[in-house]
């Protein structure tokens, strides 16, 4: 299916390519078509509408300004146009020279041989990678970078907590339990914890479960393969969050809710503690502007003293495979992730930098970023699901398993038994 898919993008886009000269469509690969050999290098993302006027712009100018030779057009559009375009154009192999990228994509661009490989590029431009916070990797080499992030700590609304007789932010799991359970004994149909479990969106899998594995230095993957069945860690955290369930200490209605409802109760004032994107503060402070909140780590298992992981979205980069000027196109990645310009861009956007020496100004401006910069500079940004393949779809598969265990029709063992087999035939199909 997924086959006949992209070769049925292909085609229409061959075919608009062959009527219309590349216009309004995603265009053929940049040449060097100027009298004086000028590369102009494609760049296409969703990034520029998300920003304000003109920022993105200004840093490309600021880019040929350093670059004799270059130019960049921008290609942007919302989202879900960019993704339209970005997956057209690795079907027909006529992919910008630089793409913004989801996570969620890099696995099937990988095996269509669509991306770079930035290894190859970083080793020969003697590009520092240790500046650089994450990378997505496949097989071993790595095909995006994170440029701005935006992280999932934990929001804590205060007067909950007070109201509850907590009197301090849980910093293990058994705090956070009996914090949770303090929290919804209050009635009033308030809540310790939300999880929001749907199915149909199961992102609740990678934000809300798989991210206490992360917090306590675990993993879900081993040699980036599949890892469910015999690991402890992913087993403690299941049979923590079922702890809580059973106790009444998670928001009622878990299997058909979705993220944002989450958000919605939270704002509301009917949860205690919830995992989200900072992405929501703003959002959270407009509709709720009495609610006193404030962002923490998510507590990790007792006795747990390493670095933590913290869950992540974010503006990926690459490089097509297509693309005639590579090394260009590396100057371009290098650039957006250089300290100074990837504080400003990741400024503009209230984001956290891909470079880990890059400090955006707002963390010194407002309380809740500073405390989240804070955790994101102690924390490894962690999210296994990015590079996937079927990354949703393994979220899907394990959401069901995971309800059933909850809803107490299955063993916990047998839970990880039967995502693990679904995992790994997503694996090799």
């Amino acid at each position: 299916m997924r086959k006949k898919y992209l070769a049925g993008i292909a085609a229409m886009v061959a075919a608009t390519l062959a009527f219309s000269g590349c216009a309004g469509g995603q265009s053929a690969p940049s040449s060097s078509a100027s009298a004086g050999g000028e590369v102009t290098l494609e760049f296409a993302q969703w990034w520029e509408p998300e920003l304000p006027a003109n920022s993105l712009r200004g840093l490309m100018d600021q880019f040929e300004s350093e670059n004799p030779g270059i130019k960049v057009k921008l290609i942007s559009g919302p989202y879900a146009s960019t993704k339209e375009q970005v997956v057209a154009g690795a079907a027909a192999g006529t992919m910008s020279d630089v793409v913004g990228l989801d996570g969620a994509w890099v696995n099937d661009f990988v095996k269509q041989g669509s991306l770079s490989n930035l290894t190859d590029l970083m080793k020969s431009a003697s590009f520092d990678e240790s500046q650089l916070a994450a990378q997505v990797q496949v097989d071993g080499s790595t095909f995006m970078i994170p440029v701005a992030n935006f992280v999932y700590p934990m929001f804590i609304n205060e007067d909950l907590l007070k109201k509850a007789g907590v009197d301090a932010v849980p910093t293990n799991r058994t705090e956070f339990s009996a914090a949770a359970k303090s929290v919804s004994a209050l009635g009033d149909n308030t809540s310790g914890w939300i999880l929001p479990l749907d199915t149909g969106t199961p992102n609740g899998i990678q934000n809300d479960v798989m991210s206490w594995v992360w917090a306590s230095g675990g993993s879900m993957l081993k040699d980036g393969q599949p890892n469910l069945v015999g690991n402890a860690d992913v087993k403690s955290a299941l049979e923590f969050i079922k702890e809580m369930y059973d106790a009444g200490a998670v928001a009622k209605g878990s299997f058909t809710m979705k993220e944002q409802d989450k958000v919605n109760e939270f704002t509301n004032g009917r949860v205690g503690m919830m995992i989200d994107s900072l992405a929501h503060v703003n959002l959270i402070r407009e509709q709720n502007k009495d609610l006193k909140f404030s962002v923490a780590a998510i507590p990790p298992a007792d006795g747990y003293t390493g670095k933590g992981g913290l869950p992540y979205a974010s503006w990926g980069i690459g490089v097509a495979a297509n693309s005639e000027h590579q090394a260009e196109a590396f100057k371009l990645v290098s650039f957006l992730l250089g300290k100074d310009v990837n504080a400003e861009l990741c400024s503009s956007a209230h984001a956290f930098p891909g470079n880990n020496q890059a400090v955006p100004d707002f963390v010194n401006t407002d309380e809740i970023f500073k405390q989240a910069f804070e955790i994101y500079q102690k924390s490894n940004a962690t999210n296994e699901f990015t590079g996937l393949p079927v990354a949703e779809q393994l979220m899907r598969d394990f959401d069901e398993q995971f309800q059933k265990y909850l809803a107490g029709k299955q063993s916990v063992d047998d839970t990880l038994t039967n995502a693990q087999k679904a995992w790994e035939t997503s694996f090799t199909g």
